[in-house]
């Protein structure tokens, strides 16, 4: 299956978009009435020497809109030189518009006087009329690389508008601004929170968006208990936003020194930067270019923290982060990003259709419990050596994949079971694991034909979960399978509430059993369908360590390499230590590049796996490589040669 690599196309070009979003240090948010054009200059030559090429910035909405049918000249004169001062250095600049919310304050014009941000028509003219206007100032400046609507708008403007009324604001703000001869790519700043993300419905739906826009741009800050999958958030986001065929831009990561080390935030900076390439983001917005030192105004009174998010210190001193973003920078230059895509795969991570659609009396918690399995099953896939493509269930799952994975399934569409049957009848390998919720409604699975499925009689009551009373599960193989020899256990530690802390008991039909539990129950079952394979696990192992604090990697690792394994699944570089993930990226004339991503505190030696008559060697081809030495969460990016 193809990994799509979309890119955001200016003037017949992909375009090259490393930065950060940008306030001056001489005032945040307030910076166009202190506006200092050589602190500013100094500012962009920072970002500039380090490999930056842009940044995004923002129309402060009550300083440039004073009143509803009235523009600033003297602020808008300060952008103009603001941008000319990009112009100087070669740089670029995403202006954005609705500002709006920001950095834990909301920020409201004095003439709103309340009014809805997306239904009121006369209040969406004005914000039309004000994009349009800003548009035709600035749309032939050389700096001006796209359009932005807003800042995280379903904080400012509210999240329980109905999605077409959102869509509906968002086209005419859009129409606004190609009207105003707006031509630069073009999109919302919404952050990508929606339903198709993150399960909750905040009326921003990308499945509307992606018809609008240019591009998608997920905003992702992860507060968690395990530190592989902080690291992963921000590419999980970027892979839900990827599958609605639109480029994907980091529009905004990052996090204060109040929160993080030098050395721990770096190591983030790091993971996200490449975990989130191989994700298939195309660019990368950090927040934000400086701190600030400026303890007596809001929001930073009120949000100390906020200050110290910058690639820079108050005085311009560059941070372990903004090196992080050299080096980045430095290494998309020598592979050449813009013409590099993701190398094909085999392996299909199914995204549930109860994540991305709110059915009818359908709990809602629901939606939360998938998308932390679906977090932590598409974690153990890249520790695998798998990484997957996203098929969604509500699009219907798409067919080329040698394995497809199901993570801690409770409930699946109607018609989705002969879809998995006939995916396996053709040849692939089909693995659901089974999960009872993490809510009592409608307790039990709900997959219209669980027993023909996959070969099994399943022996549920009614009503009543079957709990695990054990804080480790074993799975014991009772045969070889996958490259496992047969007494192989795996080890799982236990979580979850009163409800999902349940297995699934069954016997054996037409299926054969792999592995059982420390109490000799079948715990993973396979069925043979046509050339192909479903295979059942009755333990929800996917959501037991998405709710267990520090739990990766965890056996879910090997039992996927095992399921790949017995798939047949390709895996053009792999290494046999679940603490380094592997993936590869082919540029347009055959090249090909494999990232080897370290998780662990320590140093690490690994020797990769290659295809027959493959070597590694330094980018510049100057030493072959056999075994690979990784720094403490280190990441490293070497060519493909032929012997």
């Amino acid at each position: 299956m193809r990994r799509n690599t979309a890119r955001v196309i200016s003037g017949g070009e992909p375009v090259n978009w490393l930065g950060a979003n940008f306030w001056s240090r001489t005032g945040g948010p307030l910076m166009w009435r202190s506006y200092d054009p050589a602190v500013v200059a100094g500012e962009l030559s920072v970002l500039k020497e380090h490999g930056l090429t842009m940044t995004r910035s923002f129309f402060y909405w009550p300083d440039f809109m004073p009143g509803p049918r009235e523009i600033d000249d003297k602020m808008t004169a300060r952008f103009k030189d603001f941008l000319d001062r990009h112009a100087e250095l070669g740089m670029t600049t995403i202006p954005t518009f609705i500002v709006g919310h920001m950095s834990g304050e909301n920020w409201d014009p004095a003439w709103r006087n309340g009014r809805d941000l997306y239904a009121d028509v006369w209040m969406v003219g004005r914000q039309a009329w004000f994009a349009r206007e800003m548009v035709q100032r600035y749309n032939d400046h050389s700096a001006v690389a796209g359009w932005l609507v807003s800042n995280e708008m379903p904080i400012y403007g509210g999240s329980t508008t109905g999605h077409e009324i959102v869509a509906t604001w968002a086209q005419l703000i859009r129409d606004a601004v190609r009207a105003g001869g707006g031509r630069q790519p073009f999109s919302l700043g919404d952050g990508a929170w929606g339903i198709e993300v993150t399960g909750t419905d905040n009326g921003f739906r990308l499945a509307d968006i992606a018809g609008l826009t240019d591009f998608l741009g997920p905003h992702v800050y992860p507060v968690g208990d395990d530190p592989i999958r902080q690291k992963y958030a921000a590419a999980l986001a970027c892979e839900l936003a990827g599958t609605f065929g639109k480029p994907v831009i980091m529009e905004e990561f990052g996090v204060s020194s109040d929160f993080a080390s030098d050395s721990h935030a770096a190591a983030y900076y790091r993971h996200v930067l490449y975990n989130t390439l191989l994700a298939g983001a195309t660019g990368w917005i950090a927040w934000n270019n400086t701190d600030f030192a400026l303890p007596g105004q809001d929001p930073y009174r009120h949000h100390a923290f906020e200050q110290n998010f910058g690639l820079t210190d108050a005085h311009g001193t560059p941070k372990a982060t903004l090196r992080e973003m050299r080096e980045f920078g430095a290494t998309l230059t020598k592979v050449g990003h813009t013409r590099c895509e993701r190398a094909d795969t085999d392996t299909a991570l199914i995204v549930s259709g109860y994540l991305d659609t709110m059915y009818p009396f359908v709990s809602p918690e629901a939606h939360v419990a998938i998308s932390k399995a679906l977090h932590q099953g598409y974690l153990a896939a890249r520790l695998a050596d798998l990484p997957p493509r996203l098929t969604r269930e509500s699009d219907g799952i798409e067919p080329g994949a040698r394995l497809y994975l199901a993570p801690s399934v409770k409930q699946i569409l109607a018609p989705t079971a002969d879809t998995l049957q006939d995916l396996a009848d053709k040849g692939a390998c089909v693995y659901v694991s089974y999960s009872a919720g993490d809510v009592a409604w409608h307790r039990g699975p709900s997959f219209g034909r669980m027993n023909d499925l996959f070969g099994v009689r399943h022996q549920l009551d009614v009503g009543v979960a079957d709990p695990i009373t054990d804080d480790i599960v074993e799975l014991t193989l009772t045969r070889d399978f996958g490259g496992l020899t047969r007494g192989t256990t795996l080890s799982f530690r236990v979580g979850g509430s009163e409800h999902s802390r349940s297995y699934l008991p069954v016997a054996a039909a037409t299926a054969e059993v792999i592995a059982t539990d420390q109490h000799g129950r079948p715990a993973l079952l396979r069925r043979q369908v046509g050339r192909g394979s479903l295979i059942l696990c009755t333990y929800p192992v996917e959501y037991m360590a998405a709710v267990t604090p520090r739990v990766n990697p965890d056996a879910t690792v090997t039992l996927y390499g095992a399921l790949a394994t017995h798939a047949g699944v390709r895996r053009p570089v792999t290494v046999d230590d679940p603490r380094v993930a592997c993936d590869m990226l082919v540029r347009d004339d055959g090249s090909r590049f494999a990232v080897l991503v370290s998780h662990d505190d320590g140093q690490l030696t690994v020797k990769p796996r290659l295809g027959e008559g493959e070597r590694l060697a330094t980018l510049d081809e100057a030493e072959v490589v056999e075994t690979v030495t990784m720094s403490p969460f280190g990441i490293i990016v070497l060519e493909v040669i032929r012997s």
